[in-house]
């Protein structure tokens, strides 16, 4: 074939493989939004009520942040969005139809948390349907980040949050021991001196631990480590989180015994829940550093069989 036949012929692929991407990319756009407002539609009422939870619960106040973060998510993998092979799968319809059978199931019996952590399986199956598996496969993290913006049911939540409680207690009250302030924990209170120190449920740590687990995910998601460090970053949100929370508990009642109780209560109420989650997200920064030098990894180079060859030839020679 001559070349000028060849480039013709290439050309001519090219524009055709370009058109195909313009017209998928504007029908998946219809489609995301179709489906979108959907979505938006049918679970209106259970938006409503978790927009009330950010709103009115500091432990949640970070569902603002998510929806936008998810959306910054794809933009990120923009380039990786699988145009030319866009087409409806079943499997969608699958997950669609159970989804709206543990609605149906949750409407019944008045379970309002199992009817919010169905939106992102609503969501996915619904794409999954209309754009088949590959798009599911391509924007899957950010369906998996929506649920930080769903509020955990409440007996899982209180059993957590009294955990958490009890260990910021225990810890706090020895790291003030250590620091030679005379104290004594009671249940969920410390004694500081003549100072009752109360750590209340809003105190827990809970809100912290939301904040660093989402951006341990996040982390996770962008990062080309090894599954194991991802795991160990996943796993480390819940010790940086408490770590945070105990040291606010130590400043406020070190602030008690050395300076004045309304020092301790204007830091504890005005900054402290400022300052903790910036404070915990250094540490968190800080164990990254640790683990991306605690292991380094070393690329293997292997001698290439024509180069070993032409030095073979040349020794001999």
């Amino acid at each position: 074939m001559p070349k000028s036949d060849s480039n013709v012929t290439a050309s001519t692929v090219q524009r055709t493989v370009d058109g195909e991407v313009i017209s998928n990319s504007f029908w998946a756009a219809i489609s995301v939004l179709v489906v979108s407002a959907a979505v938006l539609w049918a679970y209106w009422p259970s938006i409503l009520s978790m927009v009330d939870i950010w709103n009115t619960r500091p432990d949640y106040s970070h569902g603002w942040l998510v929806a936008p973060l998810s959306l910054i998510f794809l933009y990120a993998r923009r380039d990786s969005i699988p145009w030319t092979d866009l087409s409806p799968s079943i499997w969608g319809a699958l997950l669609l139809s159970l989804t709206l059978l543990s609605r149906w199931v949750a409407g019944l019996y008045y379970l309002e948390p199992i009817d919010n952590w169905t939106l992102p399986l609503a969501l996915g199956g619904a794409l999954w349907l209309v754009l088949g598996t590959r798009f599911i496969q391509w924007c899957w993290p950010s369906l998996v980040f929506l649920w930080f913006m769903i509020p955990i049911p409440y007996t899982a939540e209180r059993l957590f949050s009294v955990q958490l409680q009890a260990i910021a207690t225990q810890l706090s009250s020895a790291a003030l021991i250590m620091l030679g302030v005379p104290a004594i924990s009671e249940g969920n209170t410390i004694l500081v001196g003549e100072h009752q120190l109360f750590v209340e449920e809003a105190c827990s740590g809970l809100r912290i631990f939301f904040g660093i687990f989402a951006l341990a995910f996040a982390f996770v998601l962008f990062s080309r480590w090894g599954w194991w460090k991802k795991v160990l970053v996943l796993v480390a949100a819940l010790p940086v989180a408490i770590l945070a929370n105990v040291t606010r508990i130590v400043t406020t009642g070190l602030l008690y015994q050395w300076v004045s109780s309304d020092a301790g209560k204007t830091f504890s109420h005005d900054f402290a829940g400022f300052a903790m989650i910036p404070l915990a997200a250094l540490v968190f920064w800080a164990f990254l550093v640790y683990l991306d030098h605690l292991v380094i990894e070393v690329e293997e180079m292997k001698q290439s069989g024509s180069l070993y060859a032409t030095q073979k030839g040349e020794s001999t020679s």
